[in-house]
C-alpha cells in the first residue's frame, strides 16, 4: 500500500470470491483509490450505550423521551408495550428507530398525533446524531392546549433532542459473522488467527470436527479470511450451510 500523488492511495490486495458458498482467497490484484474515498468506508458505527430519559414541556403538554439502544424490531414492539403500561393515562406513545448498519431499517410512528408531526421529528433527531441501532419513544401527556402541526413538531423534535444530550454514545465496530470447519489438529490455529484479528468466537460445534461462529470487525475482514485461508486446513463460508462432503 502507498500513496501516488495528492489524496491518491495505490493498492494491492488479494481479492475473495465465492465457489459454492465458500470463499476463496485468489491472486493479487492493483487499484487505485481516491482518499476521500477511503475515509468514507466506515467500519464502525455510532450508537447508545445505555438508556436516557428526558422531559419538555409546552402549555401544559408533557413530552418525555426515552431512548434506547436496540439490536431488533422485537425489541421495538415489548419497549412499546412498556411505556403503554408505565404511562397508562397518557394520549400518546410516538416512537422511531432506525436499526443495521446500512441504517435502512427504520420506522416513524405519529400514534394518533398528525401525520409528520411526531414520528419523523424523533427520527430526524436519531439522523442528526448520526446514530443507528436506536428507539427513541416520546409519551405525551395532553395539557389541555391544541399545538398545532409546527408546535408538535417542534415538541417531540425537542423532546428527543434533550434525550439524546443526556445519553452516552458509543462507536461500535461493525462486524461480519463467518463460519468455520477444521479438523481438531488445527484448531488453535484457527483460533489463534482469530484472536490476531480481534475477531469473537460467538459459538462452537465440535464432535467429529471443529465448526466454529466467529464474528469479526470489518476493518479485518479480509486479512483474517486470507490468514486462515494460508492455513489451507481450515474452510470458510458466510453461508453457514457447511455440508459434510
Amino acid at each position: 500500500m502507498e500513496w501516488r500523488g495528492k489524496g491518491v492511495l495505490h493498492v494491492r490486495f488479494q481479492y475473495l470470491f465465492q465457489k459454492d458458498g465458500r470463499l476463496i482467497v485468489g491472486g493479487l490484484q492493483s487499484g487505485f483509490y481516491c482518499q476521500e474515498d477511503r475515509l468514507n468506508m466506515a467500519d464502525t458505527f455510532r450508537t447508545l450505550s445505555a438508556s436516557a430519559e428526558a422531559e419538555f414541556k409546552d402549555k401544559g403538554s408533557r413530552f418525555i423521551a426515552y431512548a434506547y439502544p436496540i439490536r431488533t424490531t422485537e425489541e421495538v414492539k415489548k419497549l412499546v408495550d412498556d411505556q403503554r403500561q408505565a404511562h397508562h393515562k397518557a394520549r400518546h406513545w410516538c416512537y422511531a428507530y432506525r436499526l443495521g448498519t446500512d441504517g435502512l431499517q427504520f420506522r416513524a410512528n405519529d400514534d394518533g398525533e398528525p401525520s409528520g408531526s411526531a414520528g419523523r421529528p424523533i427520527l430526524g433527531q436519531i439522523d442528526s446524531f448520526g446514530l443507528t441501532d436506536v428507539l427513541i419513544i416520546v409519551v405525551r401527556y395532553f395539557g389541555g392546549t391544541l399545538l398545532g402541526v409546527p408546535g408538535l413538531i417542534h415538541a417531540y423534535k425537542t423532546a428527543a433532542a434533550e434525550a439524546l444530550k443526556t445519553a452516552v454514545v458509543v462507536e461500535k465496530n461493525i462486524e461480519k459473522t463467518v463460519f468455520l470447519r477444521c479438523d481438531y489438529p488445527n484448531l488453535n490455529d484457527a483460533v489463534r488467527i482469530a484472536k490476531q484479528h480481534q475477531a469473537e468466537i460467538i459459538a462452537q460445534d465440535l464432535q467429529l470436527d471443529c465448526r466454529l461462529t466467529v464474528r469479526i470487525p470489518q476493518a479485518n475482514y479480509e486479512n483474517c479470511l486470507a490468514a486462515w485461508w494460508q492455513t489451507r486446513a481450515i474452510d470458510i463460508s458466510e453461508q453457514g450451510n457447511m455440508e459434510d462432503e
